[in-house]
């Protein structure tokens, strides 16, 4: 995990923030979780990877960066995370979406059976929705606040993942808009932020390619690779009051992977 150097009180953008953040305790949640606690932000990691959160939790400030057991297809576990970073911190500045599941790689729908269909909607699709829902709850009355879910590459275009896994992230653009209508009457800014393709474990594994076969899925952006800390620096960004006239944005962190179709195009495109 690359650090964050430690920023002047002047250049932390989140400085009296908190934030609430599941799938915190790994990939690109823990890396927001670090790269927000460098900015200034109070951070409650929420996650079902008890040891990892907690870890997480020692390395940094223990102080002002906690962990709470959330299974985000449980809306009480929700409910509760939520309580839990208002009771622990005072308030709720912003809520992070973040937690995640690929699922298997079937191409073919007819392999595709419902029940892994349904598991992966109510993590990435159902989850994003009660962490909204509950987010809402405690912003609402403050008229303030900021939601981000992590989306995809897959929720503008087809063909890159599963059928369960487009669908679900196709879902969450729509809610993440239709939200933002409502709650932009309260003052509560929503987003999405959508990355391409991390080269996590996880990734490598559903896409079965070795660390060569990853760096040449890259095709637009020559010599950049996307990284965590790429993702982490967007919902930064959307966290912040940078952004605090952004709301109902779909942030796409992919180089320019979805605006350009390498096959018909007057470019030059390299392997």
């Amino acid at each position: 995990m690359a650090s964050f150097s430690i920023l002047s009180a002047a250049a932390r953008r989140l400085e009296g923030k908190v934030a609430l953040i599941t799938g915190g305790a790994s990939g690109i949640g823990e890396c927001t979780a670090r790269l927000f606690s460098k900015h200034g932000a109070k951070v409650m990691i929420a996650d079902i990877q008890d040891d990892l959160g907690l870890s997480v939790c020692k390395d940094l400030d223990e102080k002002s960066v906690s962990f709470v057991h959330c299974d985000v297809t449980n809306e009480t576990h929700v409910m509760n995370a939520v309580d839990a970073a208002v009771a622990q911190f005072g308030k709720l500045d912003i809520m992070y979406n973040n937690a995640g599941i690929v699922g298997l790689a079937k191409p073919n729908i007819l392999d595709n059976d419902k029940d892994e269909f349904e598991k992966i909607i109510r993590v990435n699709l159902v989850g994003a929705f009660l962490g909204t829902k509950q987010a809402a709850r405690v912003m609402i009355p403050n008229r303030r606040g900021t939601i981000i879910t992590t989306a995809s590459v897959c929720s503008t275009i087809g063909g890159v993942a599963s059928h369960t896994y487009t669908s679900s992230k196709h879902g969450v653009a729509g809610l993440t808009k239709n939200v933002a209508v409502e709650l932009g009457q309260h003052g509560i800014r929503v987003n999405c932020v959508s990355p391409y393709l991390v080269a996590t474990p996880l990734a490598k594994d559903f896409y079965k390619l070795d660390d060569e076969g990853v760096y040449g899925v890259y095709s637009n952006l020559k010599g950049a690779v996307l990284r965590p800390e790429d993702v982490a620096q967007a919902a930064l960004y959307l966290g912040s009051d940078d952004s605090m006239y952004v709301s109902g944005h779909n942030l796409i962190v992919d180089g320019g992977f979805t605006i350009v179709n390498p096959g018909f195009c007057m470019f030059e495109q390299s392997t």
